[in-house]
C-alpha cells in the first residue's frame, strides 16, 4: 500500500521554503524525510502530530495529508 504525499509536499514548501527547512524542524535528516515522502519509510505516530502543529494543521486534516492512497495503473 502506497500513500500519496503530493499534498505534504506542497505544504511544506509553502511554509518552510523546503525539505531542508521543513527537516530540521522536525530534528530529522533531509535523507529520512525524503525516505517518509517517498514511502520507503514509515511516518511514526510522533512525527505525524510534530509534521501538523509545524505546519499549522489541524487534527481534521491529518488523513489527507498522510493517508491517501496513490492510484495506481494496470
Amino acid at each position: 500500500m502506497a500513500f500519496d504525499y503530493s499534498k505534504l509536499r506542497g505544504r511544506i514548501i509553502e511554509k518552510f521554503g523546503s525539505q531542508m527547512s521543513f527537516a530540521e524542524a522536525m530534528d530529522i535528516s533531509e535523507r529520512t524525510l525524503s525516505l517518509k515522502l517517498s514511502g520507503k519509510r514509515m511516518w511514526k505516530q510522533s512525527e505525524i502530530c510534530l509534521a501538523i502543529n509545524l505546519l499549522g494543521l489541524s487534527d481534521d486534516d491529518i488523513k489527507e495529508y498522510f493517508f491517501v492512497l496513490k492510484v495506481q495503473m494496470i
